[in-house]
């Protein structure tokens, strides 16, 4: 049986595609507002459980996100636009960040959903696990930060469309191996 994606996850991969589709065609505030409606209607029949369950910080970086959106619709600003992976790049990076000077780190909380019990070296490793996506959102969101201000749209699309989820896919599948790994071997 073929396991199909779910439509949210295919709007994430698509988005920079239809950015640049939607560039092409109009301007920069409607491709911006179908964005903000995009995201309204994703969380529209849960919302009041969605925002119940967010901390104030994660709360913060939905409204900034929402404002960056909100800013593009009255400024019919490319620029900023183009500049939407990097700032979920820099919001993931805080609550990622933070995190590690609040834990559980974010690792161990997604680790946690999969093996409640973790041994404390597990622990201790998804500390370190979180440093490493910390590095990967620095570099990433410079990256999305440098196409969007320095390259193409084609470039951009490609970079934030393809490249930046091909490398957070092998990350995350990289980890989530070597952690079942490491945690096999640790309970032995």
């Amino acid at each position: 049986m073929v396991r199909r994606i779910p439509w949210q996850a295919l709007l994430w991969i698509v988005y920079p595609l239809a950015i640049l589709f939607g560039l092409r065609v109009t301007e920069p505030r409607y491709v911006a507002a179908v964005l903000i409606g995009v995201l309204i209607l994703r969380r529209w029949r849960n919302a009041a459980a969605f925002l119940s369950g967010m901390r104030i910080v994660d709360r913060l970086i939905l409204a900034g996100l929402a404002a960056l959106a909100a800013t593009v619709v009255l400024t019919n600003s490319e620029l900023l636009l183009r500049l939407y992976p990097a700032a979920v790049n820099v919001g993931m990076l805080v609550l990622f960040g933070l995190s590690l000077i609040r834990p559980p780190s974010m690792v161990e909380r997604f680790a946690r959903l999969a093996e409640p019990d973790l041994p404390e070296a597990a622990i201790v490793y998804t500390r370190r696990v979180t440093v490493v996506w910390c590095v990967f959102f620095v570099g990433n969101g410079g990256a999305a930060a440098y196409t969007a201000l320095l390259a193409s749209r084609e470039t951009w699309a490609w970079y934030n469309g393809f490249l930046a989820y091909l490398l957070m896919g092998v990350l995350f599948a990289g980890e989530w191996a070597f952690r079942h790994l490491f945690v096999t071997g640790n309970r032995r």
